[in-house]
């Protein structure tokens, strides 16, 4: 996702994203800690959501190198 110049016309203009939670406008900069999240909770969501594997990345799972398909504990 590609920062999207805001309408702000001063000499350092601020981009600004979409939250990929809930879609909501978020100002790419210092004052704006969660980003690209609007929001811790919407951060934490976004990792619950990949904690849970409702979030992956397609393709084929990768195998560890001892040939096990989990890491050692």
């Amino acid at each position: 996702m590609s920062p999207l110049p805001s309408s702000n016309a001063s000499s350092n203009p601020v981009s600004v994203v979409s939250c990929p939670q809930c879609g909501e406008s978020v100002p790419w900069s210092e004052a704006s800690p969660f980003r690209p999240f609007c929001s811790k909770r919407c951060r934490l969501i976004d990792l619950g959501e990949w904690i849970d594997e409702r979030n992956a990345i397609p393709g084929e799972p990768v195998p560890w190198p001892d040939g096990d398909d989990q890491p050692d504990s």
